[in-house]
């Protein structure tokens, strides 16, 4: 009897894993629960190319929003991102997006001498730019984030500070706070989670 309880309990604890949650507002489709996916997009990177969801085709990736002459929140953020890149710089499955929300002064140049300094691989960290309105609305309506210009706020934009983690369906699975470390080494965990699935 002793023997058949530990076998249970062996067998219970290697089909226990950890599964994220799909995050956003589900909806009931032919008895079946949906949840919101990213949809297609089209913007250029900081190479000059062309960046769509072709991109991410069975990859996971952390995505963010933030630009470049943000005197507050985005230093931060892109020192704690480049922490969970080093985490994962080997691993083909996992590839990153910085979004602009001021595309008029951060043009391609910009972003790429940025890149640069950060000494990232150009094709598995993409800085994004394109129609200010186009890269709103992606931020508000499907990353459940926030982007808009603000004259009053310090760099004359709000935005949020997360890093959202995406699946390879084109799921959000996880929002971090990317101010915080303790946040970084979750989402590294997270996506250790995601990797095994």
């Amino acid at each position: 009897m002793k023997y058949i309880l530990l076998i249970l309990i062996i067998l219970f604890s290697c089909n226990n894993e950890k599964k994220l949650p799909y995050l956003g507002k589900s909806v009931l489709k032919n008895g079946v629960k949906t949840y919101p996916k990213i949809p297609a997009f089209t913007f250029t990177n900081q190479n000059g190319k062309l960046v769509t969801q072709k991109n991410f085709e069975g990859k996971i990736y952390v995505a963010d929003f933030i630009f470049l002459n943000c005197p507050t929140i985005c230093p931060i953020m892109s020192k704690e991102l480049k922490k969970v890149y080093d985490a994962f710089q080997h691993e083909d499955k996992i590839k990153f997006i910085s979004h602009t929300i001021d595309p008029k002064n951060d043009t391609i140049d910009r972003l790429k001498a940025y890149s640069n300094s950060l000494k990232i691989n150009p094709n598995k960290w993409y800085f994004a730019t394109g129609e200010q309105d186009n890269i709103y609305n992606l931020a508000t309506q499907h990353y459940f984030s926030i982007a808009y210009k603000d004259s009053k706020e310090p760099g004359g934009y709000v935005h949020s500070g997360a890093f959202l983690l995406i699946d390879k369906n084109k799921y959000i699975r996880g929002v971090y706070d990317g101010t915080n470390e303790k946040e970084t080494n979750r989402l590294i965990n997270d996506i250790e989670i995601l990797l095994k699935e």
